[in-house]
């Protein structure tokens, strides 16, 4: 699977939106391993262009610390389940994590 993750100085960005680089992580659930990481430089900012680049990327999970409603729709609409609350951490950490089950989540930090 791969999972995207927005990025500032290697930790998660807690705004997605706010984001200039995203973490595409491999994984295998089933192994429950991270294989690799891919660090891209993102499209500009308009709505809608982050969840069609990154399906047509083939993320199927973004995992982000806040994000709008909007988006969210946006992104279901693509097949991309959205994680909201994340802390700042290295992408890796995180989707290990999330691979083992222990990903701690918080509150959204965007409000729109």
């Amino acid at each position: 699977m791969k999972v995207a993750i927005p990025v500032l100085d290697g930790r998660l960005c807690l705004h997605f939106g706010q984001a200039r680089r995203f973490a595409l992580v491999e994984a295998d659930p089933e192994k429950k391993e991270v294989q690799g990481v891919e660090v891209l430089d993102a499209p500009e900012h308009q709505p809608g262009v982050l969840p069609e680049w990154l399906a047509s990327l083939g993320a199927e999970l973004i995992i982000v610390g806040g994000m709008g409603g909007r988006a969210q729709e946006l992104f279901a609409g693509y097949g991309i389940e959205c994680i909201i609350g994340a802390p700042e951490e290295a992408p890796q950490k995180i989707v290990q994590d999330y691979l083992d089950g222990v990903l701690k989540t918080g509150g959204n930090v965007c409000d729109h």
